[in-house]
């Protein structure tokens, strides 16, 4: 059996710079990256709230990254500034074009910028849609997410959980991840080989009919 080589602070840098500089969703922008056992910080600015979320998309799928702390600030450039108003009616329409989320069960306040999103859906994945498309707005410099989750009906347990594991298994390829179901509470636990496997397993989780609440405790050994 092979063990996998544990990868040093530098390498991982190195290997998160290099991905910042090849996704184009995250440059061109200022970003600096500094890594401590594992942990990466990004720090600097960026132009857009999209282009924070893609830079830490990519610090996390670099193998060996064991989280990553987000000190970026967003800062607009002058000609992409919207004022609230604006931003509230790209919102509405954003949430509205996506046929995925019940646009009519949700309200957006705007302030500075800042996105806050209220309402109340039967599917996880539905809230984890809506933020989704107010994060790729421009002019948008944060969202908060309070959209509760409030399923038809409680899942039936151990066929819930039966139903999970076999779809983990055919997204992430691995059988060690483990799933409870409490009541419309999912808890999954075990070890994943990637950042992109653990997103991939709560997305399947929250897709779950009945689901209201996944607690992901999945370890990433990469």
């Amino acid at each position: 059996m092979t063990t996998a080589a544990v990868r040093t602070d530098p390498e991982i840098q190195r290997d998160v710079l290099d991905e910042l500089g090849w996704d184009p969703q995250a440059q061109p922008n200022e970003i600096g990256v500094a890594v401590a056992a594992g942990v990466v910080t990004l720090t600097g600015r960026v132009d857009s709230y999209a282009r924070r979320w893609a830079a830490q998309r990519c610090a996390h799928r670099v193998r060996g990254v064991r989280a990553v702390a987000d000190d970026l600030e967003v800062r607009l450039p002058g000609l992409d500034g919207r004022d609230d108003a604006e931003l509230g009616v790209a919102a509405v329409r954003a949430l509205e074009w996506d046929s995925f989320v019940p646009a009519e069960r949700l309200d957006v306040t705007v302030a500075d910028g800042w996105l806050m999103l209220r309402g109340e859906v039967e599917y996880g994945y539905q809230r984890r849609t809506a933020e989704q498309e107010l994060r790729r707005l421009r002019g948008v410099r944060g969202v908060t997410n309070l959209v509760e989750v409030a399923p038809p009906a409680v899942p039936s347990g151990t066929r819930t959980a039966d139903d999970l594991r076999r779809a983990l298994r055919r997204r992430t390829g691995t059988e060690e991840i483990t799933v409870e179901v409490a009541g419309d509470t999912v808890v999954l636990g075990g070890k994943v080989r990637s950042w992109w496997d653990r997103d991939e397993a709560e997305r399947v989780a929250w897709s779950t009919p009945g689901v209201r609440t996944v607690d992901d405790r999945l370890v990433v050994t990469g």
